[in-house]
């Protein structure tokens, strides 16, 4: 099963020795009450090496919960984990604490993910890379305690399910935290996300569950990614969901004959890929599919509903391939969070609550010129707040300017929007975003530019961590690029003549 995943883990992995411990002994360390998670929570994945902020996109989004992608070492044979495995972003208060803060401060928390795709191929993920299980416990317990979080995930596919005595020394550390955790009076869940048939879990996941067992580590949820089945079947992916999370509930029943069915399928979360998946339009995932899958998991009670990843949550490139930064499908920003965000149940929503909108939402303009548009402001829970406002999007000879840019909820604002004849023609998004002490929702507006100095690129831009297939389709440099075959990290137009990549001309 392939996700999507950033190879600058890999690439720090070259380049970084190998850094001293500097871990607490288990036994040893302090542990405070976190909040439990609610019984049913949306927590969809947030990629941590973008440089973008947790809280801010959890705030836009209206996902209170997030899953945090992904912890693993600098490189193979470490005990030192640093988020994905960049050695400047160590576990530590200064590597997102603040923003982990923050979102527990209105209601939600993080979910801290260790391993995925690059880690688990790499052998960077902790269990792999470390031989020593008390060192592994320990780098749990540091996460736990650094950012004060009720459950931790171990993402294994691919080269770690086969890794059996990486298995064995991971579910022995999880043994070790959950009894510190239980000694400091601290509630700990511990998730494990595997990939999965449309019938289930493979035998190498299964392994994995039964391996907890036999080392006394409890597993609090399994988290299925139904996507990325590459099986060259057809799909209907809400359909698949539902068949790969009976087949998991009929695997634990077997494993834990003692629970009742209400308790199994608490034991069950499903991680989607909104849009196309990594195997290509047959696999996608459609708007309709995540409320059947929203309304399935409430009649089930299933625990969590997550989906790769946040940042996909829009619509930017429609009829393109999967991508870390668009969903490859007609949508609005944030739809399938705004679909499966009622399934968190136990949190405190903000007492004051707005929201924001353009009018009109879309507009044309020649180049060398100027358009407007009203951004409204309206409270919709509470009392109304201060709400500073700022504008984002806007390409190359575009200038968007707000007056005022600070305004109280139910105020308005001029969006002005003014174009050079240097102004390249297109359409283009741009992001309007409202930030209140308690909310900062978003609107957009779509802007088309005419006259202007040559087209716009249509095809996505070309990313170094993306996972390309033959026949896909890249911009880069103001040329479009077709993949001859698979490639990840080659740099489109380096490649020479007989390369992966044919340069397609100037678009």
């Amino acid at each position: 099963m392939r996700r999507m995943r950033s190879l600058r883990a890999t690439l720090t992995a070259v380049a970084t020795a190998v850094a001293a411990l500097g871990l607490t002994a288990v036994a040893g360390s302090p542990a405070q009450a976190a909040t439990p998670l609610p019984a049913h929570v949306f927590a969809p994945y947030f990629e941590s090496w973008t440089g973008e902020s947790p809280a801010d996109l959890s705030a836009r989004s209206g996902a209170k919960h997030l899953t945090m992608a992904f912890l693993q070492t600098a490189a193979k044979g470490s005990c030192t984990a640093y988020w994905n495995g960049d050695t400047s972003l160590p576990v530590a208060a200064s590597s997102f604490g603040a923003d982990i803060k923050t979102i527990q401060g209105r209601g939600g928390d993080v979910i801290p993910s260790f391993g995925g795709y690059t880690a688990d191929t790499t052998g960077t993920e902790i269990a792999d890379s470390c031989t020593d299980v008390d060192q592994i416990a320990a780098v749990y317990e540091k996460v736990v305690s650094t950012y004060d979080i009720p459950r931790l995930d171990m993402d294994i596919e691919v080269d770690s399910l086969d890794n059996t005595a990486g298995i064995d020394r991971r579910n022995k550390a999880i043994k070790k935290v959950q009894d510190w955790a239980a000694a400091n009076g601290r509630k700990l869940e511990i998730s494990y996300t595997l990939p999965t048939t449309t019938g289930g879990p493979a035998a190498g996941g299964l392994a994995v569950l039964k391996n907890a067992v036999a080392n006394g580590a409890r597993v609090d949820v399994v988290n299925l990614m139904t996507f990325d089945y590459y099986d060259n079947a057809s799909h209907n992916m809400a359909q698949d969901t539902k068949t790969a999370a009976q087949g998991l509930y009929n695997q634990l029943a077997k494993l834990y004959p003692t629970k009742s069915a209400a308790q199994l399928w608490a034991m069950i979360g499903v991680t989607e890929m909104p849009g196309v998946d990594d195997f290509g339009p047959a696999e996608t995932f459609t708007l309709a599919d995540a409320k059947d899958v929203y309304d399935w998991a409430n009649s089930k009670g299933i625990n969590m509903i997550s989906f790769w990843a946040l940042q996909r949550d829009n619509g930017s490139c429609p009829g393109g391939a999967a991508g870390d930064t668009c969903s490859g499908i007609e949508q609005n920003t944030w739809d399938f969070s705004h679909v499966f965000a009622p399934f968190t149940s136990g949190t405190t929503a903000p007492s004051n609550d707005f929201s924001l909108t353009a009018s009109p939402a879309s507009g044309t303009v020649k180049a060398g010129a100027s358009t407007s548009a009203t951004v409204q402001t309206s409270v919709t829970a509470g009392s109304a707040e201060t709400v500073k406002l700022t504008v984002s999007g806007a390409p190359a000879g575009v200038t968007a300017s707000l007056s005022p840019t600070s305004v109280t909820a139910g105020a308005t604002s001029t969006l002005t929007v003014a174009t050079t004849a240097a102004a390249v023609n297109g359409t283009y998004t741009l992001v309007v975003t409202g930030a209140s002490a308690s909310a900062a929702p978003s609107a957009t507006y779509t802007l088309t530019i005419t006259g202007g100095s040559g087209n716009q690129c249509t095809a996505a831009p070309w990313a170094s961590g993306t996972v390309y297939t033959g026949g896909q389709q890249v911009s880069y440099k103001g040329h479009t690029w077709k993949a001859k075959w698979w490639t990840t990290g080659e740099e489109p137009g380096t490649t020479g003549e007989w390369g992966v990549w044919q340069d397609l001309g100037a678009c």
